[in-house]
């Protein structure tokens, strides 16, 4: 048996919900729960990449709108695009209207329905309005909410990894890390991330606090309605499910951030 090491969290984290070369050594329940309390740092470094390009555009003479097009893709990029298969295949489950198992079977399937795709259509236009229009308004608002997208999205998987969310597969990434998470490890957490965000609120308005803790909290409960939504209709929560959880926090982040401007 392998030694437990503080970095096992990280590792764990940054292997399974990145594609940045960080080999993961456990993946028992153990390294799971650390894991997914390290999401949110996996998504602090996803987030910087995404706004680091988005900056970067910006001072090579780019608009706004190719700036966040370019924030935009990076999240995609550095998960292989599976936060949005993910979304696209638990849009083709839940419309399906089949049950449990037959969704399931769909949500496996390695092509897209009309559901998916549409979703997919509006979501990555919302982001990229979103984004836009920070970037717009400035370089310090377009950075931050590139950032607060990304944290946001996974602490989002935090919150669904918590005790009492069962699997709805016996295998697969969302069966090894179903209700790893104790609740109060969730509430610290998401306590932590809230307050250290709202800290970078002024960036955007005299307001800015307000509107990022606003962001948070939204992307939270928007995401835990689908959840919940998701636990009803499969049984649980599969891989598919957290990335669309991911995808949905990240865009109502993205778009509470840019109302009231």
């Amino acid at each position: 048996m392998l030694k437990s090491s503080p970095l096992d969290g990280l590792r764990f984290a940054f292997g399974t919900l990145t594609v940045l070369p960080v080999r993961v050594h456990r993946w028992d329940r153990e390294a799971a729960r650390a894991g997914m309390l390290n999401a949110p740092v996996a998504g602090l470094a996803v987030g910087g990449c995404a706004a680091g390009l988005g900056l970067g555009l910006l001072l090579l003479g780019a608009g706004p709108l190719l700036a966040a097009v370019g924030s935009a893709a990076v999240p995609a990029a550095l998960t292989r695009g599976l936060h949005l298969d993910g979304l696209a295949d638990t849009a083709d489950g839940l419309g399906s209207g089949k049950p449990a198992g037959e969704a399931l079977r769909i949500m496996k399937q390695s092509d897209i329905g009309p559901f998916g795709v549409l979703t997919l259509v509006l979501v990555l236009l919302a982001q990229v309005a979103a984004l836009a229009q920070a970037f717009g308004d400035s370089w310090a608002r377009g950075a931050l909410a590139a950032v607060i997208s990304a944290v946001t999205a996974r602490l989002a998987l935090t919150l669904a990894a918590r005790a009492g969310v069962p699997a709805a597969r016996p295998e697969g990434l969302g069966a090894a890390v179903a209700g790893v998470v104790p609740v109060p490890g969730v509430l610290a957490v998401t306590a932590a991330f809230t307050l250290s965000a709202a800290a970078w609120g002024p960036l955007f308005d005299p307001y800015g606090s307000l509107r990022v803790t606003a962001a948070v909290l939204l992307s939270l409960a928007t995401s835990e309605l689908l959840l919940r939504r998701c636990v009803s209709r499969f049984g649980g929560v599969t891989g598919d499910v957290f990335g669309a959880l991911a995808e949905t926090a990240a865009t109502t982040a993205l778009v509470v951030l840019s109302l009231g401007h």
